[in-house]
């Protein structure tokens, strides 16, 4: 089953889907090795890695798209992705949402910000005009081969217009074609739920991980969000955060080694070569190295050739 319609099948499905935020080979392995059924790329994780700068509408087009492609190849569940503003008008939209099908993710999410965008819990942000939003979103949707490739709309109005003007942009969104419809930095229960209640589409929410990471949305439980009526929920800042303050601490142990002259050994804080080559599944292809070095099943005077599919027969 491809991607996009393993994705179209969970949203319409009786369950909440919860999609950590990935942004590299490891967390998105690491996603699928812990049983989730998606997962969401992380535009600012992806910006924060890969180009060591903040989320403030510096990474390309060009970036995100190779970053997407590996993070959905290196993996079987669907994978979302954050296409930030679409890169330009409705035609760069139009445009940018056929390179990102051509990775393999499952769909994207195009937000209504005006370009440089900013991180969706940042100050100062803008949207633009709701009317050239519905034309991406339309853009969007003719543009994709793949009928089930998802479209979510992204609205950081509440920000700027409150949460009456998010509303209305996302019943234009919808009207344009949107399959999902994500209100950024919404304020909580009272608000999640008239959202909910407001759009013919599905919501997915935001959430942080922990009170340091704590968003503008408050922390609520996924169960009551299932309550509530949101389909989706992502947690786009978890995995970063938690490997910079796993790197952080080894890394602090490490320099109170050097400075004692100790030899220290922290099975407790690292994963063993083992568990990482079988994340990314080493044992797999010393598996296959052994069947393609194998000759003796290749005999050219006979003209046998016995192949794994013959063997499966």
């Amino acid at each position: 089953m491809k991607s996009t319609q393993r994705m179209r099948e969970l949203l319409a499905g009786e369950d909440i889907l919860v999609s950590p935020g990935v942004f590299d080979g490891y967390s998105v392995r690491l996603v699928e090795k812990m049983g989730f059924k998606t997962a969401c790329t992380t535009g600012a994780g992806l910006a924060n890695s890969r180009l060591g700068v903040p989320d403030v509408g510096i990474m390309g087009l060009t970036d995100n798209v190779d970053a997407c492609r590996v993070i959905a190849r290196s993996v079987s569940i669907p994978v979302m992705a954050d296409a930030d503003t679409g890169y330009g008008n409705p035609l760069t939209v139009y445009h940018t949402t056929q390179r990102f099908e051509e990775t393999g993710v499952a769909g994207i999410n195009i937000e209504d910000q005006v370009s440089p965008k900013r991180c969706g819990h940042m100050a100062g942000k803008d949207v633009i005009d709701m009317r050239e939003m519905a034309r991406k979103i339309e853009a969007a949707c003719d543009a994709r081969k793949d009928d089930d490739f998802v479209i979510l709309a992204r609205t950081d109005a509440i920000a700027v217009e409150g949460l009456d003007g998010a509303i209305r942009r996302a019943k234009l969104y919808a009207k344009a074609g949107a399959d999902l419809i994500f209100a950024d930095a919404i304020a909580g229960e009272e608000q999640i739920k008239r959202l909910v209640d407001a759009v013919p589409i599905p919501v997915s929410v935001n959430m942080g991980f922990g009170i340091r990471n704590r968003p503008t949305t408050p922390l609520i439980p996924v169960k009551r969000l299932a309550e509530l009526g949101v389909k989706r929920v992502t947690l786009p800042r978890m995995l970063p955060a938690a490997a910079l303050m796993a790197m952080e601490n080894a890394l602090a142990i490490l320099k109170d080694a050097i400075a004692s002259g100790e030899l220290v050994d922290r099975p407790d804080l690292l994963w063993g070569i083992d568990d990482i080559w079988g994340l990314m599944g080493q044992p797999e292809m010393k598996e296959m190295e052994r069947y393609y070095n194998d000759l003796s099943g290749v005999d050219e005077e006979d003209g046998i050739l016995r192949t794994k599919a013959a063997a499966a027969e």
